[in-house]
């Protein structure tokens, strides 16, 4: 009998703080298999059986995506799971928000998204992140060290987002204020979370009024034209539809982004070569930053609930049974992956991770949160130089002695401190 026998995911420490024995020991009796405490869940861990049911909007629902088991609604196995998902949906607002919407009305939220998401509003928006990394590595240049977490990934993260939104600049503040409590998030071990605290829901008040104001008095500005975007029919949405699209990616793109900063201040203080590597040839950061995604992507598992009696992977899933992938294991799979657990930004499949999803819900932030990596380090390369995490405060290269989020969905550190040497 191993540790992991009886481990509950969604409440043992260790498991959040370091999932990836736990992954492997999953992998061990299958790509699927059953939760060793509850007979309501399944866990993913093979990339093609994962990415299957990713793919399959038939047969699983996204309505607890973020949630898992711990929705407020008790699925009866013998009544129709269609009828019981519209009813969750009626008593619990936040699982009909776009990532835990399904078809047709995840299209509709999804052509608000992307009436935001355009080309010339990323390449616009890029601009400003080169303006804004500046700005705040100032902050910090004369000190010799800085905390990638709260001095640089949430102001970073936060006021890149506001920019693409079109907050306007005398609310950027503001906006850097709205850090939420790790305990305020879906997925907080224990399955208690506090949707009524969290700062998104001072944000959405702002996008209603943001709205509200641009329908009534147009500007030649961005939040105008996200105030008239149009929906797949040509209709013009409700505000509150704008509002929670824009809500969402303003929460979404914060601690994928952040996490992925402290991701690259990890392997680059673990293989120290790849800091003068990457400076000799920034071609490469764009590599670089894809195989941290797969080897430290922020969401670590992600759900999908079953409507109707289907076999995955040789085990057979009963409608109402929550689906738990692993995203993490996923990218570990020995099948996809040689050598999973090598940092290797060399190998010739780099692109294939699943770290931002699959199917109708794969991540629209993705090109979004590339572009926020590689600049940020083409910023910090330009300012300093000898990059490393602090080993006084942090412990050894492969021994790191981080405080993690307590969060079975969520994978991420809360604090870590960066050294380095300012060049002049």
């Amino acid at each position: 009998m191993t540790k992991y026998e009886k481990a509950d995911v969604f409440n043992d420490a260790e498991v959040t703080a370091d999932p990836y024995p736990f992954f492997e020991y999953l992998r061990e009796m299958g790509p699927v298999t059953r939760d060793p405490l509850r007979d309501d869940v399944v866990h993913v861990t093979g990339y093609d059986e994962g990415n299957s049911i990713f793919k399959d909007d038939e047969n699983f629902s996204a309505v607890d995506c973020t949630t898992g088991p711990f929705l407020p609604y008790a699925f009866d196995r013998s009544r129709d799971m269609d009828e019981q998902i519209a009813d969750c949906r009626k008593q619990f607002p936040f699982a009909d928000s776009i990532i835990n919407q399904d078809l047709p009305a995840h299209n509709r939220s999804k052509s608000i998204l992307n009436g935001i998401i355009t080309p010339a509003r990323l390449k616009a928006n890029e601009e400003f992140m080169h303006t804004l990394a500046n700005e705040i590595i100032d902050e910090f240049i004369d000190d010799g060290r800085f905390d990638v977490v709260s001095q640089y990934g949430q102001p970073f993260a936060q006021l890149v987002i506001a920019d693409l939104l079109g907050v306007p600049k005398e609310d950027h503040n503001e906006v850097r204020g709205l850090i939420g409590a790790p305990d305020q998030m879906p997925g907080t071990l224990g399955g208690q979370f506090d949707f009524a605290n969290n700062p998104l829901m001072k944000m959405g008040m702002h996008f209603v009024q943001y709205i509200t104001d641009r329908r009534a008095n147009p500007r030649d500005d961005v939040l105008t034209r996200l105030a008239h975007q149009t929906v797949d029919d040509g209709s013009l949405p409700d505000p509150l539809e704008v509002v929670a699209v824009a809500t969402f990616l303003f929460g979404a793109g914060q601690d994928t982004t952040v996490q992925l900063f402290t991701g690259m201040m990890r392997y680059l203080s673990e293989y120290p070569d790849l800091e003068d590597r990457l400076r000799a040839d920034r071609s490469r950061i764009p590599d670089f930053i894809e195989e941290v995604l797969r080897m430290q992507g922020t969401t670590k598992s992600t759900f999908r609930l079953c409507r109707r009696p289907i076999t995955v992977g040789g085990v057979d899933i009963a409608p109402g049974t929550h689906v738990m992938l692993h995203l993490a294991g996923m990218n570990r799979d020995p099948r996809k992956f040689e050598n999973p657990g090598k940092f290797d930004m060399d190998r010739s499949n780099l692109r294939t991770h699943v770290t931002f999803g699959r199917g109708i819900h794969a991540c629209a932030g993705g090109p979004l949160a590339r572009a926020e990596g590689r600049v940020s380090l083409e910023r910090m390369f330009d300012r300093f130089r000898n990059i490393r995490i602090d080993e006084e405060k942090h412990g050894s290269p492969g021994q790191w002695e981080f405080d993690y989020l307590m969060n079975y969905s969520l994978r991420g550190v809360l604090e870590m401190q960066v050294l380095f040497d300012r060049i002049d």
